[in-house]
């Protein structure tokens, strides 16, 4: 599933599809290379925020902090330094079939509040190029490509091109194209939720 791609092997292929020439790194020195430092970093990061990938959520148990909440709070987690995005769900334990609190807690920069002693996460991850799966990584240099394609070429046209090859036409809203497809893929190997809560159908009946 993994590629065993890098930053430079995605930048390298993105310029080649605009007829430029490959990087040797991102800091080769060469103009294109440093298109590709500054913008490439932040588009890898929108895209793994789009959509829960499951290749990119991790679970584990935060670490407390030494120094307490002001106020509110009794208890200060620190959250992993590789995190993208707030956490997907916040557990008080490991038991199996503990199900996430939807209250209990806050997101204070960093830091997760809470009264809870002990905390578990799902969140998502940043993710090298190396584990990237192949539809995810079709999606980062067609995105990529429109990205640079004024940069590179002057061409407006191989923009527009480019960002439909990636996120298809404006009427979707940004998740077309190959976003789209990449999301699809993913979701088969996902289960769909279960809503357990049956309060409302309780006080029908």
């Amino acid at each position: 599933m993994a590629t065993g791609d890098t930053d430079v092997t995605v930048c390298s292929e993105a310029l080649i599809s605009l007829g430029a020439s490959s990087i040797s790194s991102l800091s080769d020195g060469s103009d294109a290379a440093a298109a590709c430092s500054a913008l490439y970093p932040d588009l890898k990061t929108h895209l793994l925020t789009v959509y829960p990938w499951s290749w990119s959520v991790k679970k584990v148990q935060l670490s407390q902090n030494i120094t307490d909440p002001v106020n509110e709070w009794q208890n200060a987690f620190d959250l992993p330094a590789d995190r993208i995005s707030n956490p997907q769900a916040v557990f008080a334990s490991n038991a199996a079939g503990i199900k996430p609190l939807s209250y209990g807690w806050e997101i204070y920069g960093s830091q997760l509040f809470t009264n809870m002693s002990t905390v578990y996460i799902d969140y998502q991850a940043t993710v090298t190029e190396a584990n990237m799966p192949a539809y995810f990584v079709r999606v980062l240099r067609a995105a990529l490509a429109s990205e640079l394609a004024v940069v590179i070429t002057d061409q407006i046209a191989k923009a527009d091109y480019f960002r439909g090859v990636a996120y298809g036409s404006p009427a979707d809203g940004g998740r077309g194209g190959l976003l789209r497809e990449a999301m699809n893929v993913d979701s088969r190997g996902q289960l769909p939720p279960i809503i357990e809560d049956y309060s409302l159908i309780d006080v029908r009946g």
